[in-house]
C-alpha cells in the first residue's frame, strides 16, 4: 500500500503536480497582472481627475478674466458715451445762447430802426404843419403822441 501510494505520487507528481502547479503560476500571473493594471487605471484615473479639477479652474479664471475685461469694456463704453453726451449738450446750448443772442440784437436793432422811422414821421409832420401859434403847436405834437401810443 505504501509502495502503491509512493507509485500514485510519483504518478501524480509528473503527471498532474507539474500541470496544476503551471496552471497556479499562470493563475497567480493573470492575478497580478490584472491587479497591477487596476492599479494603473486607479492612477490613472486620480491624474484625469486632478487634469479635470486644474482645466475646470483654469476654464474658470479664464471666464472671470473674460468677464471682468467684458465690464470694463462695457463701463468705457458707458463713460465715453456719457462725456460725448455732454459735450454734445454743452455745444447745442451754447448754440442756442448765441442764436439768442444774434435774435435779440437783431430784435433791438429792429426797434431802433422802427423808433428812427416814427420818430423821422413826427418831425415831417411837424414841420409840414405851420404852426401859427405856439399853444397850437403843442396842441399838435401832443395829439401825434397820443396817436402813437395807440398804433
Amino acid at each position: 500500500m505504501t509502495i502503491s501510494f509512493l507509485i500514485l505520487l510519483l504518478l501524480l507528481r509528473i503527471f498532474a503536480w507539474k500541470p496544476v502547479l503551471k496552471m497556479l503560476h499562470e493563475r497567480e500571473e493573470k492575478i497580478n497582472r490584472a491587479l497591477n493594471e487596476a492599479n494603473l487605471a486607479r492612477e490613472q484615473m486620480k491624474q484625469l481627475t486632478a487634469d479635470n479639477e486644474r482645466l475646470l479652474l483654469e476654464a474658470k479664471d479664464e471666464r472671470d478674466a473674460i468677464l471682468n475685461e467684458a465690464r470694463k469694456v462695457s463701463q468705457k463704453m458707458y463713460d465715453d458715451a456719457k462725456v460725448k453726451a455732454q459735450e454734445e449738450s454743452q455745444r447745442i446750448i451754447a448754440a442756442a445762447k448765441e442764436d439768442i443772442l444774434i435774435e435779440k440784437q437783431k430784435a433791438i436793432t429792429d426797434i431802433r430802426n422802427t423808433i428812427a422811422e416814427i420818430s423821422l414821421e413826427i418831425a415831417e409832420k411837424v414841420i409840414e404843419h405851420e404852426l401859427s401859434t405856439k399853444h397850437e403847436h403843442q396842441q399838435y405834437i401832443s395829439k401825434r403822441i397820443e396817436a402813437l401810443h395807440f398804433n
